[in-house]
C-alpha cells in the first residue's frame, strides 16, 4: 500500500512543479499549438499554446516509479516496466509526430504510414515481450488468454495474441488522441481509468494466487503476475495526470498533443493486457469508446451516403457546434466516464465475486 501512497505523491508533485517548467521552456522555443481552421471557432484562440506536454506526466511517471522502488527498497516488475516501456514508446512517436507539426508550422506531422510504424513497432515489442519472463510459478506478464474481469476461453496462441494486443494498443491510443481536444478532457477521464486501475491492482494482488496459502478461500484466487506493481504504475500516472490537469485545465496553459494522447493510451491498454481484464476496458474507458465510434459514425456515414451523422467529429466537437460551452462539453463528458468507471468497477468485483 505504501508504493501506491508513494507513487501518486511523488507523480502529482512532480507535474505540479515541473509543468510550468515545462511551458515557459516550449514557450521561450515557439512550440506552439497549430488549430485546424475547419474546427470551432472559438478554438482560434487557443493557437500558441505550448503543447508536447505529455512530456511532463511521462517523465514524471517513470521518475515516481523509480522513487518509488528505491523507498521501499522493492524490485521493479516485468509487467511494470513493460507497461512503462509501452507508455514511453508511444509517447516518442506521439513527440515525432508533434515536432513535425511545430516545425512545419501545420495540422498534420508524421505521414500515416509512418506513425502507424511507429506504433506498430512499439506494439509489436512490447507483446512479444508481455509473453516471455515466466516468473517461478510459470505466469508471464500477459496471458495468451483472452481477458474479462479475468482470463476465459481457449490459448488463443502467440501469434494471435499479437495481432489482438497491437490492436488493442492502436484502438487506445488513438481513442485518447480522438478525445484530446478540449482543455483537461483526455487528462480528466484517464485520471479517472487509472485510478480504477489502481483499485483493480490492489485487489488482485490482495486475492492473488501467490498469495492462496494466507486466503480464507484459495479456490477464488487471482492468476496475474506482480498485481501490485500494475496498482503502483496506475497510481504514478493517475497522480502525474492529476498535477498535469492543474495546467491543462480551461484555459489550458499547455497541451498534451499526441505525445500525451498516444502515450496515455498505450499506458491503458498495457495495463489491460497485463492485468488480464483487456475487454473490461471498453467498459471502464468508455468515453474513449464513445467519441472513436462517433468517428467512425461520421465517416462511414458520409462514405455509404454523403450525410453526416454529427454536425462534427469527434463527439465533442457536435456539442460544442450545438451551442454548449467547452467547460460544460468537459464536465458532461468527465461524468460520462465516471459512470464507466463506476460500472466497469462493479463489473469487476461481481465477476470475480460469482468465480
Amino acid at each position: 500500500m505504501n508504493q501506491i501512497l508513494y507513487a501518486g505523491a511523488i507523480g502529482l508533485f512532480l507535474t505540479l512543479i515541473g509543468t510550468p517548467l515545462l511551458i515557459k521552456l516550449l514557450a521561450r522555443k515557439g512550440y506552439g499549438q497549430y488549430i485546424r481552421d475547419d474546427g470551432p471557432r472559438e478554438h482560434a484562440s487557443k493557437r500558441g499554446t505550448p503543447t508536447m506536454g505529455g512530456i511532463a506526466f511521462i517523465l514524471a511517471t517513470m521518475v515516481a516509479y523509480a522513487l518509488t522502488k528505491i523507498l521501499t527498497g522493492d524490485s521493479p516488475t516485468y509487467p511494470g516496466v513493460l507497461v512503462l516501456f509501452l507508455m514511453a514508446g508511444m509517447g516518442v512517436v506521439g513527440f515525432l509526430d508533434d515536432y513535425i507539426k511545430i516545425v512545419k508550422r501545420r495540422s498534420l506531422g508524421l505521414r500515416a504510414g509512418a506513425k502507424m510504424a511507429g506504433q506498430l513497432i512499439v506494439g509489436i515489442v512490447f507483446a512479444v515481450l508481455a509473453i516471455r519472463f515466466a516468473d517461478e510459478r510459470g505466469q508471464t506478464p500477459a496471458s495468451l488468454k483472452l481477458s474479462f474481469v479475468t482470463d476465459f476461453g481457449w490459448t488463443i496462441g502467440p501469434v494471435l495474441f499479437v495481432v489482438w494486443a497491437l490492436f488493442m494498443i492502436l484502438a487506445m491510443s488513438n481513442g485518447v488522441n480522438l478525445t484530446d481536444g478540449l482543455d483537461g478532457l483526455a487528462t480528466g477521464a484517464s485520471v479517472m481509468v487509472f485510478g480504477g486501475y489502481t483499485f483493480i491492482g490492489l485487489w488482485q494482488f490482495q486475492n492473488s494466487c501467490a498469495n492462496a496459502m494466507e486466503l480464507t478461500d484459495p479456490a477464488s484466487c487471482i492468476e496475474v503476475r506482480d498485481p501490485l506493481d500494475l496498482a503502483v504504475v496506475a497510481a504514478a500516472l493517475m497522480g502525474a495526470c492529476f498535477g498535469f490537469l492543474w495546467w491543462n485545465t480551461s484555459p489550458a496553459k499547455i497541451f498534451m498533443g499526441d505525445t500525451g494522447s498516444l502515450a496515455l493510451g498505450g499506458a491503458l491498454a498495457g495495463l489491460a493486457i497485463c492485468s488480464r481484464t483487456e475487454l473490461l476496458l471498453v467498459v471502464l474507458g468508455g468515453l474513449f469508446v464513445l467519441i472513436t465510434l462517433s468517428v467512425i459514425m461520421q465517416v462511414g456515414s458520409f462514405k455509404l451516403t454523403g450525410r453526416r451523422v454529427f454536425r462534427m467529429a469527434p463527439l465533442q466537437h457536435h456539442f460544442e457546434l450545438k451551442g454548449w460551452s467547452e467547460v460544460l462539453v468537459v464536465v458532461r463528458f468527465w461524468t460520462i466516464q465516471g459512470i464507466c468507471v463506476i460500472v466497469g468497477l462493479g463489473l469487476f468485483y461481481t465477476g470475480w465475486a460469482a468465480g
